[in-house]
């Protein structure tokens, strides 16, 4: 067993099966690597302010949220990485001219191109959104992440600029039409290096698993990167390691591989 400190879990698809569900074999992997004293950190495009039901559950206080965009380490903040307002309004301006739907995160409300609109109230169910408003300029300095909803297949290339920002397709059934807006300098794997760099932990001590592409700079940031079996067909070549499904106890499976549970 290597000297590891500390564990970073992606949530949908990873930590959260598709009813949404928590397996046990997962609850009992977490709690057996918290008990060898490893920082457990959920690492997740999810805002925050909505995740503290799941987070009690497991018994987990440090988070990477918004993609990377701000973290917490035991409920006290590491940093916030507001996107470019400039940026915000450019790609509302191009998904009204398109038909798309735009969620933008705060970290303190989630935010809504239109409250109407069956396929956004869909989303808000899936991901479980509570701290809801509609769209207002008002928000564009403090926007630490966003969602491109009802997008078609051919649809990413209308958004690509010279910002240093890529689309990351949602790696969830039914959610497909839905990109994250990833910053190439400002996402999960430059959340993971802070946090190492704050605590003072190496990389080669660190552990992440992840199933959507928004996980690829926090797979390659991490000593042992593992994707999941269920994982995004392009993610795997960027994960040292390939689990089970989440569906499969892939997260106790690629965990009792580093012998860390049994």
């Amino acid at each position: 067993m290597g000297n590891y400190k500390v564990l970073f879990l992606d949530i949908d698809g990873t930590l959260l099966r598709p009813d949404d569900s928590i397996e046990d074999s997962t609850k009992e992997a977490i709690a057996q690597v918290q008990s060898l004293g490893l920082e457990v950190f959920l690492a997740t495009g999810r805002p925050l302010h909505e995740i503290d039901e799941l987070a009690k559950e497991l018994n987990i206080h440090s988070f990477i949220g918004y993609n990377g965009a701000y973290a917490i380490y035991k409920g006290a903040d590491i940093f916030q990485k507001p996107m470019n307002s400039s940026t915000v309004k450019n790609f509302l301006t191009i998904a009204k001219e398109n038909d798309h739907e735009v969620v933008l995160y705060t970290n303190s409300k989630n935010v809504f191109t239109n409250m109407e609109s069956e396929i956004l109230t869909d989303f808000m169910h899936k991901f479980h959104l509570h701290k809801n408003e509609p769209y207002s300029p008002s928000v564009n300095n403090a926007v630490l992440g966003m969602t491109l909803v009802n997008l078609k297949k051919e649809d990413p290339s209308l958004y690509q600029n010279d910002e240093g920002i890529h689309l990351s397709q949602v790696n969830l059934e039914g959610m497909r039409h839905c990109y994250d807006v990833i910053r190439d300098s400002v996402n999960k794997g430059y959340g993971v290096q802070v946090v190492l760099e704050r605590l003072g932990i190496d990389k080669e001590s660190s552990i992440a698993f992840g199933d959507g592409m928004n996980d690829k700079e926090m797979l390659q940031n991490v000593g042992e990167g593992f994707a999941m079996g269920n994982g995004h067909p392009d993610l795997f070549q960027y994960a040292k390691h390939r689990t089970t499904n989440v569906t499969d106890s892939g997260i106790f499976n690629g965990l009792k591989m580093l012998g860390l549970v049994k």
